[in-house]
């Protein structure tokens, strides 16, 4: 599996289109092996600097190459999934005065712990 992956993997990339497949040379399958030597699958956002710039220059050289359905053609193994998606942008939630109840047993507790 590992030469196979060595030998003719791709990268797969999920984007907001969804997965691309990339072909990478022998030279950078062999830095992708490395990689993704304990995940399969990892967020763009989690890879230093000079792996970010590996996986963006392989998707600027549009080295793309057609995954078939098994069984319908040539099916190349991957050697790793990078997620390219746009980051989410989490709505702030909106300020909540406290529940008088859970107000009033923090009273309680408070005054508990005062000296005597």
């Amino acid at each position: 599996m590992l030469l196979d992956k060595l030998s003719a993997g791709v990268l797969r990339v999920l984007t907001p289109l969804g997965p691309r497949y990339i072909r990478p040379t022998f030279s950078q399958r062999l830095l992708l092996l490395w990689i993704f030597r304990h995940f399969e699958m990892l967020p763009l956002q989690v890879l230093s600097s000079w792996q970010q710039s590996l996986i963006d220059a392989l998707f600027i050289q549009q080295q793309f190459v057609s995954m078939h359905p098994p069984g319908a053609g040539e099916n190349f193994p991957v050697i790793g999934t990078v997620e390219r998606r746009p980051p989410v942008e989490i709505e702030p939630l909106p300020l909540r005065r406290p529940n008088a109840r859970v107000a009033s047993v923090a009273h309680v507790a408070g005054s508990a712990q005062q000296p005597y």
